[in-house]
């Protein structure tokens, strides 16, 4: 059974846009490869044919791997989505109660966490630990360091 994956309109593009390369780009650069190493005789001692074939082999699987990620893929309606609890695309501002830094995050499906551009992952420790709560709860994360308490100030969707 495969798992169901939730997307936003931006990352659920990405995906197709990835996957419409690998069928356009790079299928036919392998197929290419295997048709040069062929023309270079015996194959029975031609690593460059085997290195090849061995690469589209690679190729495919991913390619079938993203079809099925595709397949059960599903887009997030982000005007359906309650703003009085943290769920998936929750902008949260947080504030750290050892520190008091303050701190803003999207949550997001794992395939488009980037932490760079404060996008989590709702399935990593801090994602977990927000899901569910509202403005003025403390989530308790436990993390390798010990146990974060973060403050939900601010729950928005942007």
């Amino acid at each position: 059974m495969s798992k169901v994956s939730y997307y936003t309109a931006e990352g659920l593009k990405k995906l197709r846009d990835e996957l419409n390369h690998l069928k356009d780009v790079e299928r036919p650069k392998a197929s290419q490869a295997i048709a040069e190493a062929r023309d270079k005789g015996d194959l029975s001692e031609n690593a460059e044919y085997d290195a090849a074939k061995e690469a589209q082999g690679l190729l495919e699987m991913k390619i079938s791997k993203m079809e099925e990620t595709l397949a059960n893929a599903r887009l997030i309606d982000e005007s359906q989505l309650d703003t009085s609890k943290i769920l998936v695309l929750s902008t949260v501002k947080l504030k750290n109660q050892a520190n008091g830094m303050e701190m803003k995050y999207t949550l997001v499906a794992e395939s488009e966490a980037d932490l760079k551009s404060g996008k989590i992952s709702v399935t990593s420790p801090i994602g977990k630990g927000l899901l569910g709560k509202s403005v003025g709860d403390v989530a308790e994360i436990k993390v390798p360091n010990g146990t974060l308490k973060l403050e939900v100030l601010e729950i928005t969707r942007e």
